[in-house]
């Protein structure tokens, strides 16, 4: 989702796009021989599935860790910066104000402590040249993601009960893409970003949101609590992630999610 998002927004540039078939970030050495003779590295690669990750946190480790870890080492042989993409789950997600970039980390599941290496080894190998951007509620209009599930239950059933009790900034990928491309352009100070919507809503109201964007009737989307969906994994009650940083990057923080998801369902790529 995000990697085709890249694609777009970097067309008429000169990219390599390598898929985790032609590319394992697990392999140091096919990293390191990949990654020579360019200037600037976007990890779009992770093990997503957080679920999975709770019930074999080595592997999902493996790439959110390790595998990073190796790009980072590329990177720093190649004399590459390196935009890294990682997640709100780094945060413990029990705050009532919006976490700041340097705010402590305490991630309450494996994806999250998978993740949370992955940065430490970008800043600790790349401390001048390292970019970590943080996301969150990701979605866009490929791949598996809660807005496109909304749009496809709003097909099906005549009620769709979803979540009211968490909190978080939905981010269309392709905005994210926009930034992650104007961040690695810009010049700006290396270390953590958060690369989320302004504003904030629960997983309820974004989908209302989809519903009444869509011309369905909202009230077809009914409150519940996160009992009703109990998952191998914890998720963060409060993902609601702070933007100071981006003025010393000379940027604005990203715009309203609600604006971002009307382009994205209006087939609007700006």
């Amino acid at each position: 989702m995000l990697g085709r998002d890249l694609l777009a927004v970097l067309d008429g540039r000169d990219v390599t796009a390598a898929s985790r078939a032609e590319l394992d970030i697990t392999d140091a050495a096919k990293v390191r021989s990949l990654v020579e003779g360019h200037d600037v590295v976007l990890n779009a690669a992770a093990w997503t599935d957080v679920d999975a990750a709770e019930a074999d946190e080595a592997a999902a480790t493996a790439v959110n860790g390790a595998g990073v870890a190796a790009l980072a080492a590329g990177c720093a042989a190649a004399g590459a910066r390196l935009v890294h993409v990682s997640t709100d789950y780094v945060f413990h997600g029990d705050a009532t104000e919006p976490y700041a970039e340097d705010a402590p980390t305490n991630p309450i599941n494996a994806y999250g402590r998978g993740k949370l290496a992955g940065e430490r080894a970008v800043l600790g190998t790349l401390p001048a040249t390292g970019y970590v951007v943080r996301t969150a509620w990701l979605y866009g209009a490929t791949g598996k993601n809660f807005v496109r599930t909304m749009l496809r239950l709003a097909g099906e059933r005549d009620f769709v009960d979803v979540v009211d009790d968490q909190a978080g900034q939905p981010t269309w990928s392709r905005d994210l893409a926009e930034r992650l491309v104007a961040l690695a352009e810009s010049g700006a100070p290396a270390g953590i970003y958060h690369g989320t919507a302004s504003g904030r809503t629960t997983w309820h109201g974004l989908a209302q949101a989809v519903f009444t964007e869509a011309g369905h009737d909202p009230d077809r989307v009914r409150r519940t609590t996160s009992e009703a969906f109990v998952r191998p994994a914890k998720r963060p009650a409060f993902s609601v992630l702070g933007h100071e940083r981006w003025a010393a990057a000379g940027m604005s923080p990203m715009r309203d999610w609600r604006a971002m998801l009307h382009d994205m369902l209006s087939g609007d790529a700006r």
